[in-house]
């Protein structure tokens, strides 16, 4: 596929806006691109053309970025939102907003190809009705890797642990801190089966390998890690676990 994505550009810098449009009309995906100088400017352009993706600084005078993000957010077909920014200070908010993407200047061409295949990763609708059954959201969450701002998905989280005001994301390979409470991730994660085990520990039900009694109380066991049940919490998760083997038991 080629030529297919409808892009807009705004950055209130000159030289930062005009590398960020030369590295995306270099794109072969990218069909017509737009820039814009600040806020006000990007909403006349999405006034007068339909717009997949935006590529969208943070700090510019006005309206900044995160607050034009939250009006684009209001559409009735909201383009998806890239933030590119010199700063990471916006990461958790970038997540809030459901960002699909938080690039850090200054911007390589390859960083904004990852960007546009996750753009087009999101916004392709299959119509197989095997394939839309397979098609299940997975969104992403803004972690740090060397100093450069990634999109973790949502599907690479084994369990997630309580530090503090931060929740620590536990996946296969390592294991990544985040500026977000445990709480939040809870609330929002809980419709993708992950479950409060303990005031400290949210877990993905399905990797859930044992329930078992220990000396100290309950404990489940995910990729060979044993972790602490809380005794509020070991009634729902046992209910939970039996309902999820009955779906199981039934297909």
């Amino acid at each position: 596929m080629s030529g297919f994505l409808r892009v807009l550009a705004v950055d209130d810098e000159p030289p930062a806006l005009d590398e960020l449009a030369y590295h995306l009309r270099a794109d072969p995906r990218v069909a017509r691109l737009h820039t814009a100088g600040d806020a006000t400017e990007a909403l006349r352009v999405l006034r007068d053309a339909d717009v997949d993706v935006v590529f969208l600084d943070i700090r510019m005078p006005g309206l900044d970025g995160m607050e034009l993000a939250r009006v684009l957010r209001r559409f009735a077909r909201p383009p998806a939102i890239v933030f590119v920014t010199a700063y990471d200070d916006g990461a958790v908010d970038a997540f809030d907003l459901g960002a699909t993407d938080y690039v850090r200047k200054p911007v390589r061409a390859e960083r904004l190809a990852e960007s546009l295949r996750r753009v087009v990763g999101a916004r392709v609708v299959p119509t197989h009705p095997a394939a839309m059954a397979r098609a299940e959201p997975d969104p992403t969450i803004p972690v740090e890797l060397a100093g450069t701002t990634r999109m973790l998905p949502r599907s690479a989280v084994r369990w997630v642990e309580a530090q503090g005001d931060y929740a620590r994301l536990h996946t296969s390979d390592g294991s990544h801190l985040v500026r977000v409470p445990l709480a939040t991730l809870a609330e929002r994660w809980a419709d993708a089966g992950f479950v409060r085990i303990h005031r400290s520990y949210l877990v993905q039900l399905r990797l859930i390998a044992e329930l078992r009694l220990a000396n100290s109380g309950y404990v489940v066991v995910v990729d060979e890690t044993e972790l602490p049940v809380s005794r509020r919490h070991t009634r729902e998760l046992k209910d939970k676990l039996v309902r999820a083997a009955k779906q199981d038991w039934n297909r």
